[in-house]
């Protein structure tokens, strides 16, 4: 599980596997958009057969695009090529340095977001209400996304969101094949591997950053998921 700063598009062309984005896991597969809104906690599985391009929107903050996720399957092959084209021609500029990029790649991108409105109004089944699982689900992955630095447990999670904490992770289950505290550990040890190879705070720091009781027990937790200490971690990236 984990989150980024900026609002991103996944366009699968080849493979197959699942994705959970905001606690619902689908699977996914060739000509599947994917949008994921800044801060949603996500992850996902793939092999080396997946093949694919993640447009992301870094620093345009006055572009238009959805409030929600979004998992759309292109059936429509000229539907399909117009989004491939639009990623051909921002690659082009990316690796171009032509005049004038900056301006090309942002109305490219304008053009992207237009691609992806009209895809989500014009999805064949039309607009679907979440059912209330899936919207437990996402509450409690929004709020994980929130607070997954303070010291809070599934049960206060559960609380705030106004059920047990056994309803929580068997809703959690469900929507993604996934425990509530799964989903609150694999969260908090993306972000323990991230300030690991990207930073140089002392464990003992990550470890209270991230509002773990001790530094031996982030260690433990830290090792049972990653499958290495935070130092073997660290010395390895």
């Amino acid at each position: 599980m984990r989150s980024y700063s900026a609002p991103q598009l996944l366009w699968i062309t080849k493979g197959q596997g699942r994705i959970t984005v905001g606690g619902v896991t689908r699977g996914y597969g060739a000509h599947n958009a994917v949008f994921i809104p800044a801060h949603t906690m996500h992850g996902f599985e793939m092999t080396s057969q997946v093949y694919g391009t993640a447009i992301v929107f870094s620093g345009m903050p006055d572009m238009e695009l959805p409030d929600g996720p979004h998992h759309l399957r292109i059936r429509d092959g000229a539907v399909q090529a117009e989004l491939t084209i639009l990623v051909e021609s921002l690659q082009r500029e990316l690796d171009g340095r032509r005049p004038e990029s900056k301006r090309a790649i942002r109305h490219l991108a304008g053009l992207v977001s237009v691609w992806l409105d009209r895809q989500i109004l014009l999805e064949e089944d039309g607009p679907r209400r979440p059912d209330s699982a899936r919207r437990l689900a996402s509450g409690f992955a929004a709020l994980v996304e929130k607070d997954f630095r303070s010291a809070k447990s599934v049960s206060d999670y559960a609380a705030e969101l106004g059920v047990t904490p056994t309803h929580l992770t068997r809703v959690c289950n469900r929507t993604c094949g996934r425990t509530a505290s799964d989903l609150l550990a694999e969260r908090k040890i993306s972000e323990a591997q991230r300030l690991l190879a990207d930073t140089r705070a002392p464990i003992k720091e990550i470890a209270s950053a991230l509002g773990y009781a001790s530094p031996a027990y982030f260690t433990r937790a830290f090792q049972a998921r990653a499958g290495a200490s935070p130092t073997t971690f660290r010395k390895g990236h």
